[in-house]
């Protein structure tokens, strides 16, 4: 029984019948306070009560009972009631606003409309697996009809870094303090950031708070700082939808490397060793000193636009799961119904995944790769997260284009040329044998299945921001 509903339906026949509620009560048996709270869904009915109202109103029990509202204006009170009672609204602190017969069709109307919007921009920034993977696959198709370049972000980032006049080589901590102090922040190492969080930055008081500078590979700090600064060089505002959210973020990491490398030295650099044939993803990292992923996404950035060559970037788990894949040069990345690759598996041949198989790994694998849509020349390096989680970061083009690299004569090569599927040729015996008695448990790849929480930027609880800022600010 919906009470909403009954009361609703009760109110609207006792009025059709001309009755009051002193009136309909006295012939019932219910005091008008009682038979107040029925009409307003705050009270249940008993059966004798509702067929006691059902005799003097005329009306079946079943028609009583029916799940639809009686007409236009109950069925716009109904909504604002069940608004003002959930969560959403509840959360916001208002005091809720009685609806009765005082309340005219014109604030009815507005009050319903607005809780309606409420709960859209609710929903919109929730984003659900479907959409997460949506708004990456739009995203993706743009960057490679870029080729993976954004002019007006470099320029940018060239605007920012002469300030301090840096052109070349690793840019210091020191500069990249110099640079948010040009843009009126100054950066603050902390211990006890947001888990939900890579950075924080306090708008009132002009802070940017980092983890600490001492942890192992405090090289990507400046990454996360420049990321941080990037959203006020860029004038981003709070995201409306995921996909501006995922936009942003491409922007800002986007700007970051441009900083850490920038363009015309980068462009410098790495023509100079195509002219040598001497390309390789660890010198471009060390001449810059930045991490091999941050060196691999902006040789993806500037290789085909500055030196003719189409190419592909994969960052693979070592269960073979894709986190990030882009590419321009054809190689067939396996994708879902959706154009999704994210949580795909690369097939097993693949340098992504053969990577994981070597003792030595501290230098770059190369491996040659025959695939259904032709040869392609992989280098791969691997490593871990903080969390011990290894992935793999690959770097590789068109087997033809391969001539200006280092590792291009290895005599790794793998053949996948007729593996469509992700887990690769299999045994026909061990089908023959296996088929119909194997039951595994799959590994859920939490990051692509599991929607992101609510707030202003998805994936963060900003509950806890504000109780981090709140409590920086008496400092």
């Amino acid at each position: 029984m919906d009470l909403l509903v009954v009361g609703r339906r009760v109110r609207h026949f006792r009025k059709q019948r001309g009755l009051t509620l002193e009136e309909l009560g006295g012939k019932v048996g219910l005091a008008v306070s009682q038979l107040s709270l029925l009409e307003n869904g705050k009270r249940e009915p008993k059966l004798s009560q509702l067929q006691s109202l059902s005799a003097e109103l005329g009306v079946g029990i079943a028609e009583l009972l029916e799940p639809e509202a009686p007409d236009e204006r109950a069925a716009l009170e109904i909504e604002l009631e069940r608004a003002q009672q959930g969560a959403l609204y509840a959360a916001l602190g208002l005091p809720r606003v009685p609806v009765g017969k005082s309340m005219s069709q014109e604030v009815l109307e507005s009050l319903v409309g607005m809780h309606r919007e409420l709960v859209r921009r609710a929903n919109e920034a929730i984003a659900t697996p479907e959409e997460a993977r949506r708004a990456n696959t739009e995203l993706r198709v743009r960057q490679r009809q870029l080729d993976h370049h954004w002019p007006d972000l470099e320029q940018e980032a060239l605007k920012l870094l002469a300030v301090v006049g840096h052109e070349r080589g690793a840019l210091t901590h020191h500069d990249v303090a110099r640079m948010a102090r040009h843009l009126g922040f100054e950066i603050i190492h902390v211990n006890d950031l947001p888990h939900s969080t890579r950075s924080v930055t306090d708008l009132a008081s002009g802070r940017i708070y980092l983890p600490p500078a001492s942890i192992p590979g405090g090289h990507g700090l400046r990454g996360l700082a420049l990321q941080a600064m990037a959203h006020r060089v860029l004038g981003h505002r709070e995201p409306s939808s995921y996909a501006e959210f995922l936009f942003q973020r491409l922007q800002i990491n986007y700007f970051a490397g441009a900083c850490l490398m920038p363009e015309p030295a980068s462009v410098v650099f790495l023509t100079d060793r195509k002219k040598n044939r001497d390309l390789a993803i660890e010198d471009f990292r060390d001449a810059f000193g930045v991490t091999h992923e941050a060196a691999g996404m902006r040789f993806l950035n500037l290789a085909t636009v500055h030196l003719g060559l189409p190419v592909h970037f994969l960052r693979v788990g070592d269960d073979g799961a894709i986190y990030k894949a882009y590419e321009n040069d054809g190689l067939p990345i396996p994708v879902d119904v959706s154009g999704s690759v994210e949580g795909q598996l690369v097939p097993r041949g693949w340098a992504a995944r053969a990577a994981f198989e070597r003792t030595n790994r501290t230098t770059e694998f190369h491996q040659i790769t025959d695939t259904p849509a032709g040869t392609f020349w992989c280098s791969t390096q691997t490593g871990s997260t903080s969390t011990t989680e290894e992935f793999s970061i690959s770097v590789g083009v068109r087997f033809a284009d391969s001539k200006w690299f280092r590792g291009r004569d290895t005599r790794v090569r793998a053949d996948a040329s007729k593996v469509a599927a992700a887990g690769g040729a299999h045994s026909a015996e061990l089908e023959s044998r296996w088929a119909g008695l194997a039951w595994p448990s799959a590994k859920v790849h939490a990051h692509i299945l599991s929607p992101l929480p609510a707030g202003t930027f998805p994936g963060v609880d900003d509950q806890e921001v504000y109780e981090f800022l709140e409590a920086h600010s008496r400092q």
